[in-house]
């Protein structure tokens, strides 16, 4: 038994004695389960709100600090390039018209990923990196509706990641000039924009991280709430205990502590 501060575990005295009041029965003889509504749920919110705040801010700064002392800072350099028609070269499969070179972007991209790009690349910055660590580190991007073609590396070292995709973009138009002369494409691949150094690091965001981790600790959170108003089998007022039990309730009896005397047990 226990006052009224947060829980209501008092003894029932409705008809026919004290203890829990009876389960209302059914037409099918089984116990009627009693369904809280809406004013119910926003009370267990307001009730199990440190669950729901405490869930979100361990997850938060779990995630946050995950980022800030686990994970290597990864810094990422871009290089645009800009495909186009050699003048004065014959049409050709892929059109010489705007549409044409649009439609070669697609297949421009795979060919910057491919193993010949990267294994030319490694060669000639002398990198210790094999070509499967090397392209898992390397993006290409048509962007829609323009002739360009943006490369991308990312690196622990800003440096690198400059070097390396600045290098990519040389390799590949150095490439795509080889197969222009000796193929009917006509086509170059030509450093519009040279890679910058990377002043801030692309990965980890840990604004963004904890921000996602925050919205998903409170959704655990309340779950977590209902899941314990679920378990919690205490009555919280006697008009739960009249509307669980469908009787009126006919009194209360406090909890009270009897204070112990000296010298006796």
């Amino acid at each position: 038994m226990s006052d009224f501060n947060g829980h209501f575990n008092g003894r029932y005295l409705g008809p026919g004695g004290s203890g829990p009041p009876p389960a209302t029965p059914s037409r099918d003889g089984s116990e009627h389960e009693y369904v809280l509504s809406l004013g119910d749920l926003f009370q267990v919110v307001r009730q199990r709100m440190w669950v729901i705040l405490a869930t979100a801010l361990v997850l938060a700064t779990a995630v946050v600090g995950y980022d800030l002392f686990a994970v290597t800072p990864q810094y990422e350099a871009t290089t645009k390039m800009v495909i186009r028609q050699e003048e004065g070269a014959a049409p050709s499969g892929l059109g010489s018209d705007v549409q044409g070179l649009q439609d070669a972007g697609p297949s421009m991209v795979e060919a910057v990923e491919s193993r010949s790009v990267a294994d030319g690349v490694i060669r000639r910055l002398g990198l210790s990196l094999t070509t499967a660590d090397f392209l898992s580190n390397l993006t290409a991007e048509a962007l829609p509706g323009t002739w360009y073609v943006e490369i991308s590396y990312g690196s622990s070292d800003p440096q690198q990641a400059q070097r390396i995709a600045n290098a990519t973009g040389e390799e590949f138009s150095r490439r795509i000039a080889q197969l222009s002369e000796t193929s009917a494409t006509s086509l170059s691949a030509t450093v519009w924009d040279e890679a910058s150094l990377p002043k801030e690091p692309a990965s980890p965001q840990p604004m963004r991280d904890g921000a996602l981790a925050l919205a998903l600790g409170l959704i655990l959170g309340t779950g977590l709430a209902f899941l314990m108003e679920r378990l919690d089998t205490s009555w919280r007022s006697p008009e739960e205990v009249e509307r669980i039990s469908g009787v009126p309730t006919f009194g209360v009896i406090p909890a009270f502590k009897v204070a112990k005397v000296k010298g006796t047990e």
